[in-house]
């Protein structure tokens, strides 16, 4: 049995709790982090980065079928499943190694096993042989991260009915799949098992396709998507699901229509719950609701002093670069520094189709029923020289701005390289640019990046090329 007193203790070590760990060994805290599983947490090992590996092989795939448009003739191609599991695995071990190293250049002590709190300065540590050690701290930021959501009712068996972990380690590509849920895990997952040839029912109870995005993206990809022979259900409630002989079947009711769904598996991509379980606020009496850490969204302090969480554990949005963001914030706080904060009216977010869908900000739907009178400026990839010459001009720039103002209020791209994209207007929106700021900086020509600058010159009716 021993003891650690650190000035900074992380419960978690995913994107949020590492990255914060990092920040206060920066700062010259003694630092500790507890992680029950492999350093990176679901972002790492199940998420952010082994999806976009797979997306990457369904690119390259898209790529070699329409290779004869480019005056290239490949007659002959196979796909090998396993191999494509492997890259993804492979290139997620890699990144996991380099957050090993990370912690140990910095000094950051590491325990493995299951933490909980048992006071507001100690955290019990228990490892795989049952092992306890204890971890005292001045501060503890709590970053245990989410789960997949369960329907209720549905039996998630890993097998027949899985999630999107095992969507990513399949012994074998099914011949059919259900995709409950059209947010970004549902879509991408659509996306790559589609492109590598399984058939994808992609169901969905909201009226569209990723439904926080912008209606012209969603509609301009569920275009797309059935035109590459999705079957999209959407306005869809999922009844029923349970296995069969030869799979699943999915009973749904589509606008008061009920129907029987049957494929080799079900992917049950609906959403996230917060690891709140078995950790110990109880004892404290940490405030939490429906599954979620409640916080100061400034502080990131619990109703505890001492005691912060950041991340997926404490609610939406549920993204990896806004827990880092958190873990700065909360670790430069605790320093007494003059963080800003964290403008959560300025995060990026992205899905890895393809086409790619990338935005900031409030889309016209909702900056109306907010009240702005706006402008809106549009350009889209299909008559943009760079769109054309790389042969990829599905998609537009779609820019709203407050008329009154000039203020950015959203961003919205679907296209080539959208999610690279975002990132010039997510600055823009944080150093408060308006329209003739960002169309009349020059962009290099050509440039996918110059659909933006015309964009922004529509909405003020002096776009050169449209």
């Amino acid at each position: 049995m021993t003891e650690q007193i650190y000035d900074i203790a992380v419960l978690g070590g995913g994107p949020g709790g590492y990255v914060a760990a990092i920040r206060s060994a920066q700062l010259k805290f003694k630092t500790a982090i507890i992680e029950k599983d492999k350093l990176g947490g679901i972002c790492l090992n199940w998420g952010c980065i082994p999806t976009k590996a797979l997306l990457k092989n369904a690119e390259v795939l898209h790529n070699i079928k329409k290779a004869s448009e480019f005056g290239i003739n490949i007659k002959e191609y196979s796909v090998d499943f396993s191999k494509i599991i492997k890259r993804s695995r492979d290139v997620s071990s890699r990144i996991v190694k380099g957050v090993e190293f990370l912690m140990r250049k910095n000094n950051i002590d590491r325990y493995d096993g299951f933490g909980k709190l048992l006071d507001k300065n100690t955290i019990e540590v228990i490892d795989s042989s049952g092992n306890k050690s204890f971890v005292k701290a001045k501060n503890i930021i709590i970053a245990t991260g989410a789960r997949s959501r369960q329907i209720p009712g549905i039996e998630i068996d890993r097998k027949s009915i899985i999630t999107s972990s095992e969507a990513m380690t399949l012994e074998k590509q099914p011949s059919d799949m259900i995709i409950i849920g059209a947010g970004a895990i549902g879509v991408e997952f659509a996306y790559f098992y589609n492109e590598l040839g399984t058939k994808i029912t992609l169901v969905e109870m909201m009226p569209q396709i990723l439904p926080v995005e912008d209606e012209e993206v969603s509609k301009t990809l569920e275009k797309e998507f059935t035109k590459n022979g999705i079957r999209i259900l959407t306005n869809t409630k999922v009844l029923s699901a349970q296995k069969t002989k030869d799979g699943v079947e999915v009973k749904v009711d589509s606008n008061g229509k009920e129907e029987t769904l049957r494929a080799e598996i079900a992917l049950v991509a609906i959403g996230v719950q917060g690891n709140i379980e078995n950790i110990g606020l109880e004892n404290l009496g940490i405030k939490t609701e429906k599954s979620f850490i409640v916080v100061d969204r400034k502080t990131y302090r619990t109703n505890i002093p001492n005691i912060y969480a950041i991340g997926d554990v404490i609610g939406p949005p549920w993204l990896a670069h806004v827990a880092s963001a958190e873990g700065i914030a909360c670790v430069e706080q605790i320093a007494g520094l003059n963080h800003p904060g964290v403008d959560y009216s300025n995060i990026p977010g992205c899905t890895y189709c393809q086409p790619q869908v990338a935005s900031l900000g409030l889309t016209e739907k909702k900056a109306r029923e907010s009240g702005f009178e706006i402008k809106v400026g549009k350009y889209p990839f299909r008559s943009h020289g760079k769109s054309l010459a790389v042969g990829e001009n599905v998609g537009f720039v779609k820019l709203i701005f407050d008329a009154k103002y000039g203020e950015l209020l959203g961003a919205h791209i679907i296209g080539e390289n959208a999610t690279e994209l975002i990132a010039e207007l997510g600055i823009a929106k944080s150093h408060e640019a308006v329209a003739e700021t960002i169309f009349k900086t020059i962009h290099a020509h050509p440039t996918l990046s110059e659909a933006i600058m015309e964009a922004a010159a529509n909405a003020m009716g002096e776009a050169i090329h449209l």
